[in-house]
């Protein structure tokens, strides 16, 4: 029988190993971020149609628009414009990219969180959830119609000419989608979102590239006569926003996506975004 006694205060002093748990960063319940979701959809396209109808007051604010960025020296949205109108193809494109991409792309987003960065997924989902609210608010205070509907602008509405849309061509009527809702910019906000979301929780070099994901997001938005300039700029301060206001979990063995290993006792473990 081995009768040494380990000297006082060496545990501290030694580098204790123990296996980190993907627990520490518990994933939430998968039905109840189902419905959750679901349910955030849904007030957002109710939201979108209640404030639907303000045609004479969206149409005054789409000229306050319009000349504010003329005073303020913005690009004319038909400079974007004028590229992809050397071709079919390119309005097409934009067209489908606006289309397809924008819900896609940030479902893809949430349900890559959920599944490899649990910590991450309830981060981005509150803050998505935040600027979609404050968004949703200023659709109801501030109708506004998209540049592509102002008389004036000498733009062209791609969708309706080269296709596809998801517009009515008699936007006083649509009943699917509210087309007096162009400020602020959720197509933008919501792939500025993606972008930085994934440049926090991913660990490649290469993950700088998802800028290009808001960037083409914003062509598109402009350049198909959808937004303003100054419709961006909104989305991003919301964002912004929300970013100050709710914190990015702190880097961890399991929120920085290592699976699980054995690490040093002095390391950062767990500091969860919760729930």
């Amino acid at each position: 029988m081995d009768g040494r006694t380990e000297p006082a205060g060496s545990e501290s002093e030694a580098v204790i190993r123990r296996r980190a748990s993907p627990d520490d960063t518990a994933r939430p319940p998968l039905v109840r971020e189902l419905l959750l979701v679901v349910g955030l959809f849904l007030v957002y396209k109710s939201g979108r149609l209640l404030a639907n109808g303000h045609t004479g007051e969206a149409f005054r604010n789409a000229q306050r628009v319009w000349d504010g960025e003329r005073a303020l020296r913005l690009p004319d949205e038909g400079t974007v414009q004028s590229v992809l109108l050397h071709g079919d193809g390119l309005a097409q494109l934009a067209n489908s990219y606006y289309a397809l991409v924008h819900f896609p792309a940030t479902a893809a987003f949430l349900v890559w969180l959920y599944l490899r960065r649990p910590a991450h997924y309830v981060w981005a989902r509150r803050v998505l959830a935040a600027v979609t609210g404050a968004a949703l608010l200023v659709h109801l205070v501030f109708p506004l119609a998209p540049p592509r509907l102002l008389d004036g602008s000498g733009l062209v509405d791609t969708g309706q000419v080269y296709g596809p849309t998801v517009y009515s061509a008699t936007p006083a009527t649509d009943s699917l989608a509210n087309q007096f809702a162009a400020m602020p910019s959720l197509h933008f906000g919501w792939a500025l979102m993606v972008a930085v979301g994934l440049i926090a929780a991913a660990r490649s070099p290469w993950r700088w590239l998802w800028l290009l994901h808001p960037l083409v997001t914003l062509l598109v938005i402009v350049g198909t006569a959808n937004h303003y300039w100054l419709d961006a700029v909104g989305a991003a301060a919301l964002l912004g926003l929300a970013l100050a206001a709710i914190h990015l979990p702190h880097r961890t063995a399991t929120t920085a996506g290592r699976t699980p290993e054995l690490v040093r006792a002095d390391e950062p473990v767990l500091v969860g975004a919760g729930r």
